[in-house]
């Protein structure tokens, strides 16, 4: 796949490359360029590579404009290919030795960076995942049904991996983590595809708030809960092939505590997730 990409001068390699995958998000861009740059300042040092699917509102545009006299590039895509290969071009593109991805639309907060960052370090994780199934976490502005279809996903997930929120958007993980990694692009989530087909073995949850901005309204189609359920059947069939270690888990927040370290065979039960 060919791809236009522009290139931000740098003399040392960063320690985080953050990929901002984008589809029509001209007008929040800006903040969220400003907000993760100001967030990381002093703190850790960070690249960012913007991947647009050739946004009709001139969302690429808007990067290569944001780009100039930053640690920033852009990846021009042909079309709308979807977020999961957005993803993993971005990663292919690093420079860093941890990458990671956040959304376009300001639903998680850039703050949350370098506290990530800092515990992938500081805890020796494969991946830090921000969550809001953990003590701490939570999430605003969505309608009570796309709350009861976040928490179910996140519940099925667990069939193949302890984490609370695999579902999150909004992770780090190592770069050696995904050396000789084979997966589908087109999985629902790409953490989730990467808890389990990526060599992590010890994963950490930072709790934080997610924003929706669209209250009131799902974005899981019969569609895409149609390719959820058939990336779930790939990945059990892959978890019971492989016979991998069973990764472990820890919750980082006011008082880190380590969890659900036991082999993942099973679903948990509802009530241990609050799923209503």
């Amino acid at each position: 796949m060919s791809a236009i990409v522009s290139d931000a001068a740098r003399t040392t390699p960063p320690e985080v490359t953050i990929v901002v995958p984008t589809y029509n998000e001209c007008e929040r861009l800006d903040t969220l360029i400003e907000q993760v740059f100001a967030s990381c300042d002093g703190r850790v040092s960070v690249e960012v590579i913007v991947v647009d699917d050739n946004s009709p509102d001139g969302t690429g545009a808007k990067a290569e404009c944001l780009a100039a006299g930053r640690a920033l590039r852009v990846i021009h895509r042909r079309g709308k290919l979807g977020l999961g290969s957005a993803v993993l071009e971005g990663f292919a593109a690093a420079t860093a030795d941890v990458v990671g991805v956040i959304d376009a639309d300001l639903s998680h907060p850039p703050s949350l960076i370098p506290t990530l960052f800092g515990a992938l370090r500081d805890r020796e994780l494969d991946m830090a995942v921000a969550s809001r199934y953990v003590d701490g976490g939570r999430s605003e502005g969505f309608a009570w049904s796309r709350r009861l279809l976040s928490r179910t996903a996140c519940w099925l997930s667990r069939i193949v991996t302890p984490v609370h929120d695999a579902m999150s958007g909004f992770f780090l993980i190592r770069r050696s983590c995904l050396d000789g990694l084979r997966t589908s692009s087109h999985g629902f989530k790409i953490g989730l595809e990467l808890l389990v087909r990526a060599r992590v073995r010890r994963a950490g949850e930072v709790p934080y708030t997610f924003v929706g901005r669209t209250a009131g309204e799902s974005k899981m189609s019969a569609g895409e809960a149609f390719i959820f359920a058939r990336q779930m059947a790939s990945l059990v069939i892959h978890r019971l092939r492989t016979a991998a270690e069973p990764v472990q888990c820890v919750t980082l927040g006011t008082a880190a505590a380590p969890v659900n370290t036991a082999p993942v065979n099973k679903a948990p039960a509802l009530d241990e997730i609050g799923v209503p």
